[in-house]
């Protein structure tokens, strides 16, 4: 899995995921992109943390009461905790295994209603030095909430009225009639964060929405829905560097024989059309691991893990027997085309998408010139068929000496 981006599971609990949910119509992709950067990064994670277990490991030496030194030791828990199943989940997530995604969500949650109750022993305390100390990192901890998970609007509303609320409600024993204006901003800063939460979460959703649809049709043709040429060169290099260069690969050139013939009496909405239906054909045709493209005009490839040239070639024969079937496009137009296929190997014929297509598309030529509507496989490079010829050779040098 090096260099592939790490992966972390959906959570699976009936309140994580309502507490995670984007929306109803947010793609798979995008909701196990936002679930990841919930994770998000180390060091702002680390610090984070550094600064509430500092706060209250100050504010229960300056104030040794056991409700000081339970939130402390509640805090350095649970900061421990959530420290190590981050680093679980990060090392899982790099590995594709299933990670305490969950567990990881709770503790957040569980970590935000701690500073709420630090908060409130402090303003209870009459220490205004502790008050203001404890008061101040926690306002600072709910910017970093809101915009550190995004992903989860709903568990950034949890989590700001956990850190907050309590601090609020504190107010009123405080002895100081004042701060009881607080009650009265509390309902309007917690709606305007968690608005802020929430709108900078569709933001994103649309963004990453754009960059998907764009990455999409920068790799597929906007017609067919297959990959084009760049997606084909992206897919053959992939499956030739799992396979290490050592696992034969066919390219498999399709080139319609008759096309240009129906897109010029029918026109170009029908020649889509038709060539619409021959992508629907050729996914029908091709096994489950196999790739098609489209690589421009009526030009179709098809990337096969197949062995063995008889198979090959049969396939290649069931294609050009398949997309010759006639074709029945709008109203009652009913047209026939054909197709000739040339078939190159992987090491054999090269190692790189133009490699393999130069020889598959030589032997496409020759199935063109040998009457169309056929297949053809590609001849050896020249350098193999000396090597051949030398290796046929020693026998025969040995049996005459």
């Amino acid at each position: 899995m090096t260099g592939e981006t790490p992966r972390f599971s959906l959570p699976r609990w009936r309140l994580t995921r309502w507490l995670t949910d984007s929306g109803p119509d947010v793609p798979m992709d995008i909701r196990v992109a936002l679930i990841g950067s919930l994770f998000g990064t180390l060091p702002i994670f680390v610090a984070g943390l550094f600064n509430t277990v500092a706060v209250s490991l100050l504010v229960a030496l300056r104030i040794p009461t056991w409700p000081f030194i339970l939130w402390c030791a509640f805090d350095i828990l649970c900061c421990a905790v959530r420290l190590v199943v981050l680093l679980i989940a990060r090392d899982r997530a790099a590995r594709h295994e299933e990670t305490p995604t969950d567990l990881y969500i709770l503790l957040g949650v569980a970590w935000a209603a701690g500073i709420g109750f630090g908060t409130f022993i402090s303003l209870m305390s009459g220490d205004w030095v502790a008050a203001t100390l404890v008061c101040l990192s926690a306002t600072a901890m709910v910017g970093g909430t809101c915009f550190r998970n995004f992903g989860a609007p709903r568990m950034v509303a949890l989590m700001i009225i956990l850190t907050i609320g309590p601090c609020t409600f504190a107010t009123p024993f405080a002895g100081q009639p004042i701060l009881l204006i607080g009650l009265a901003q509390l309902p309007f800063y917690i709606y305007s964060m968690s608005r802020a939460a929430f709108g900078l979460n569709a933001m994103l959703v649309t963004t990453m929405q754009a960059e998907r649809e764009h990455a999409f049709q920068a790799k597929h043709d906007v017609l067919t829905g297959l990959p084009n040429r760049n997606g084909l060169k992206q897919a053959l290099e992939a499956s030739l560097m799992r396979s290490d260069g050592s696992r034969p690969l066919a390219l498999i050139y399709v080139d319609l024989d008759g096309f240009k013939a129906i897109n010029d009496t029918y026109g170009h909405k029908t020649g889509d059309r038709l060539l619409q239906l021959v992508s629907d054909r050729l996914r029908r045709l091709v096994r489950s691991g196999d790739l098609v493209a489209r690589i421009g005009g009526d030009e179709f490839i098809v990337i096969s893990e197949q062995i063995g040239v008889g198979l090959l070639k049969r396939f290649g024969d069931r294609l050009v027997r398949e997309i010759s079937q006639p074709y029945q496009l709008e109203g009652t137009i009913t047209v026939k085309i054909g197709a000739s296929v040339g078939i190159a190997l992987a090491p054999e014929h090269g190692l790189d998408l133009e490699s393999l297509m130069g020889a598959a598309d030589a032997a496409l030529y020759r199935a063109k010139s040998d009457g169309k509507s056929r297949c053809m496989m590609a001849i050896a490079p020249p350098r193999e068929l000396a090597a051949r010829a030398a290796a046929a050779a020693v026998p025969a040098l040995r049996n005459a000496s």
